[in-house]
């Protein structure tokens, strides 16, 4: 198996470094830094962007460039939280607790340093663990009936919208809307339309394209709207001398590094965690564990290193549940299997024998991509600050041109324009009423798979329903999904027996006469 393992991976490296596709994966991981330094511009919104233009590309490298358009924006990411002391993008707000302070401390070289070998390390274990886990889940994945895919896309859906940021209910709520999107458009068995209020360009459903684009460029750009940040730019010149850590930073990091690149790739197998919580946790595990946790963020390099190790191995994780099962964990990954299935190709365990090409392809661009953002980082952090300087009235107009021209090259139809407009306008009351719209996504994405294992389940059971705990692995996952169900609730109910009187005078106990000086 080991043998077989590293054969198909040099058929990867085979694949990647074929001319047209090295070049998509390096305009991937470019724009992706690009994106990763701009507030707002984060990589589900540029992917949207993007998606259109992979109809003219071949599979291989549509895909290539926008994997790395993902994993490329968490190395911008990690730059200005650490100069600027501003998180662009979630997985990188717990950085800016010691990285900044690092900064003002002289060391904010280092700490970019220390932050470019623990993305490298944690990365290449989360290559690592797709080489050799991938093949393993498509074995057991193969044993798989309906019965069993179908609790399986159960647990993800309820992971993805439970897990993800804000409220679980709002998350199980936005995942709904998204199932319901999915079956819009004629019915696979019967062909009546259903939920298409007469209108014949719904008949094959919702766009993907359109509601992409919607949700996470015209509403975001909704968002932004009136919201400039003030930025500092003070302590940004970094020179290449700057970024090499001392002996001591080293000794540090190393141990922590190490730790959440473990961390982050036990996040990326549970569907809905993400970077994002990946990075937290690894974060409160390495002040825990700490011997000093009264100096986590006045400059640990512990702080810095331990985060983006974590962050960088579950995104690669990430992939994992994504390319061999076809389950994405996030609305990202839901997007790269969007494309997927725009260029034809059906997600799933079938994809490694079907598409090796693509698979052992888009791995080997995983050690290429993060080699060029290592060499790509050091001499363009100057300029990424420089890219902060251009104002949000031109950045934003422009990228919402983009947008408005690319769901128009879709299909040369006005009407998906005018489906964008709407779904964009109806994603940004949702931002407003604080309903993340990421889980739409994900429900969109799974939602006319999930109705199609579900069909089939029953027509092998006869019509019963208890047909999904008869089967043991089935069990398991139904098991599962109602274990999350009932830790949501007992984490609800704990909370609301909190008494008034008791956050009053805890809110007394936190405001110090210092605190109010200040």
């Amino acid at each position: 198996m080991l043998a077989q393992a590293f054969s198909d991976l040099w058929y990867g490296f085979g694949v990647a470094l074929e001319p047209q596709n090295l070049m998509w994966c390096l305009i991937g991981v470019f724009i992706g830094n690009m994106v990763g330094v701009l507030p707002g511009m984060g990589p589900l919104a540029t992917i949207s962007i993007l998606l259109p233009l992979t109809f003219g590309i071949k599979p291989v490298g549509a895909i290539l460039m926008l994997s790395g358009v993902f994993y490329g924006a968490q190395y911008g990411g990690a730059i200005c939280s650490i100069l600027l002391n501003l998180p662009c993008h979630p997985p990188h707000a717990v950085t800016c607790l010691d990285g900044f302070p690092l900064t003002k401390q002289g060391r904010g070289g280092a700490a970019l340093g220390i932050t470019v070998i623990s993305s490298f390390v944690g990365a290449s274990w989360g290559i690592t663990e797709m080489v050799f886990l991938s093949p393993v889940l498509v074995l057991v994945a193969l044993k798989f009936g309906p019965t069993e895919i179908c609790s399986l896309m159960l647990l993800g859906l309820l992971a993805g919208s439970t897990l993800s940021r804000g409220s679980p209910l709002k998350g199980i709520a936005m995942t709904t809307v998204g199932l319901l999107l999915g079956i819009v458009g004629n019915d696979i068995d019967s062909g009546t339309p259903r939920f298409t209020f007469g209108v014949t360009q719904l008949y094959d459903g919702v766009e993907i394209v359109a509601l992409a684009l919607g949700l996470f460029g015209i509403a975001e750009f909704l968002k932004s709207v009136n919201q400039p940040s003030e930025i500092t730019t003070a302590y940004s010149k970094v020179s290449f001398r700057d970024l090499q850590p001392s002996r001591d930073e080293l000794r540090r990091a190393i141990p922590a590094m190490l730790r959440g690149t473990l961390i982050g790739s036990l996040c990326s197998l549970i569907p809905g965690t993400g970077p994002t919580i990946a990075s937290f946790i690894s974060y409160a595990a390495e002040k825990k564990i700490s011997k000093t946790p009264d100096a986590f963020g006045t400059g640990m390099i512990e702080g810095v290193a331990s985060p983006e190790a974590s962050t960088h191995s579950a995104v690669q994780g990430d992939f994992i549940p994504t390319m061999s099962l076809g389950i994405p964990g996030d609305a990202v990954m839901a997007l790269i299997l969007g494309a997927l299935m725009i260029q034809g190709i059906a997600p799933g365990p079938q994809l490694i024998s079907e598409h090796p090409d693509i698979f052992w392809g888009l791995v080997a661009s995983f050690w290429i991509g993060n080699i060029i953002l290592v060499v790509l980082n050091v001499p363009l952090i100057g300029f990424w600050v420089k890219l902060l300087m251009i104002p949000y009235k031109y950045l934003y107009p422009s990228a919402l041109f983009f947008v408005c021209i690319g769901v128009y090259s879709a299909n040369n139809e006005m009407f998906q324009v005018a489906e964008t407009i709407f779904v964009g306008l109806v994603g940004f009351v949702l931002l407003r009423l604080d309903f993340h719209p990421a889980p739409i996504l994900l429900g969109f994405v799974l939602g006319p798979r999930f109705e199609e294992s579900f069909r089939r389940a029953m027509l092998l059971s006869h019509g019963d329903i208890l047909a999904f705990v008869k089967h043991p692995i089935s069990a398991v996952f139904i098991a599962l999904s109602a274990a999350l169900i009932a830790g949501q609730v007992y984490l609800r109910l704990r909370d609301s027996k909190v008494s008034p009187a008791a956050l009053r005078s805890e809110g007394k106990a936190r405001v110090s006469p210092l605190a109010v000086e200040e």
